[in-house]
């Protein structure tokens, strides 16, 4: 527990506090002592630090997820690079196919943008997971037609830290010439992801959720792509064209640098969330009906979702108000409605309005996790 809070964060699946390495690395693009150029000037050293800086940032997004540098664009986070991916795809005047499958347990960025595109005549299949929140392979073949031009599966459910498993899906999609895009905003930087090895087209990340800054992101778009796509914002033509706007140099700095150390902290993360992770599980798991929702073998330690049969989650954080915690994603918190994840696994509405969602991360330490056990406990007298 920091000083100055006397509240336990424990939401690091909404946002993550960003790594001083990368405030630093992002502070020498600032000042006029440091490389705050714009990178399209190129006709002046100012220009060409910022382009080199950029450079380096995109080898460094590059690596993480097995892409070439060539292969991405830069945005302002997971939610533009969505929106860019399928729109830029769908509405594309090329593109002659008018059919997109997903699943009912996405964020509410691929959702929204499916809304939107059914509306625009194209039609959408939503798949549901079993139980506990598995998306399988024969669902998503059973579901293409001839005119199937995407599919878009989240890598790790931001609710439940499910994870899909997205080199089985690819393999199908490639075998069958459909796209694939993924959601990667709660798994890259945190899981090993290769887009060559699992056929992923198109990928979607967002440095803010491993210790990076809010406000940039980044779309990878495989080389060779068979179809196009439309850019969603125009201007001078930055990104090949594909993203207009003046690259923000230190977000991309930031970004490029949270790549790199979560390449290197990678497993010793893991094995720390997994350790803090095991230990809340063995804790509730004595509490009389207590649910834990999603897959325990196909799961990212970094969140837990849990169910208190007959209780509210607003009056379960109220009585865990020394803990950073939520009732679902952070994204639609205000939203009163019972969680779409839990109910398209088939919880009851009273299931989904009892549950919350804990995550861990970096700065989680072991006394963080034994407040919580105790905190846990004590709702069950």
């Amino acid at each position: 527990m920091t000083a100055h809070h006397p509240c336990i964060y424990l939401d690091y699946a909404a946002t993550t506090p960003v790594d001083p390495a990368v405030i630093q690395a992002m502070n020498h693009c600032m000042s006029f002592d440091g490389s705050f150029g714009n990178a399209a000037s190129v006709y002046h050293p100012f220009g060409w630090d910022s382009a080199e800086l950029i450079d380096g940032a995109k080898e460094q997004v590059a690596k993480l997820i097995g892409a070439a540098p060539s292969e991405l664009v830069f945005t302002s986070g997971a939610t533009e690079s969505i929106n860019l991916a399928l729109k830029g795809l769908a509405l594309h005047p090329d593109n002659s196919k008018r059919h997109i499958i997903t699943s009912a347990t996405e964020h509410k960025a691929v959702l929204d943008v499916c809304a939107f595109l059914e509306q625009k005549g194209f039609s959408i299949t939503y798949l549901n997971p079993d139980q506990q929140g598995i998306i399988n392979k024969d669902q998503v073949l059973s579901a293409m037609q001839d005119d199937t031009l995407l599919v878009s599966l989240m890598h790790v459910n931001n609710e439940t830290g499910v994870i899909q498993n997205i080199t089985e899906i690819g393999e199908l999609c490639r075998s069958k010439s459909v796209l694939f895009h993924v959601d990667a905003a709660q798994s890259a930087g945190k899981l090993v992801i290769d887009v060559k090895h699992s056929n992923i087209d198109l990928l979607s990340l967002s440095a803010h959720k491993f210790y990076g800054p809010k406000g940039v992101g980044a779309l990878f778009i495989c080389r060779g792509l068979p179809t196009h796509l439309s850019p969603m914002i125009h201007g001078g033509g930055h990104q090949k064209g594909m993203r207009s706007g003046t690259l923000p140099t230190q977000q991309i700095v930031g970004l490029g640098k949270a790549c790199e150390i979560a390449m290197e902290r990678m497993d010793a993360d893991l094995n720390i969330t997994q350790a803090h992770y095991d230990r809340v599980v063995d804790s509730v798991s004595g509490l009389s009906g207590v649910i834990i929702n999603g897959d325990q073998d196909r799961h990212y330690p970094g969140i837990l979702n849990l169910s208190f049969p007959g209780r509210d989650s607003e009056e379960l954080m109220m009585r865990l108000k020394r803990f950073a915690v939520s009732s679902g994603s952070a994204c639609s918190s205000a939203d009163r409605k019972p969680s779409h994840v839990l109910l398209a696994m088939g919880r009851s509405a009273d299931l989904a309005h009892s549950s919350l969602r804990i995550s861990f991360g970096r700065y989680t330490s072991e006394d963080d996790v034994k407040h919580l056990i105790q905190a846990l406990s004590a709702l069950f007298p």
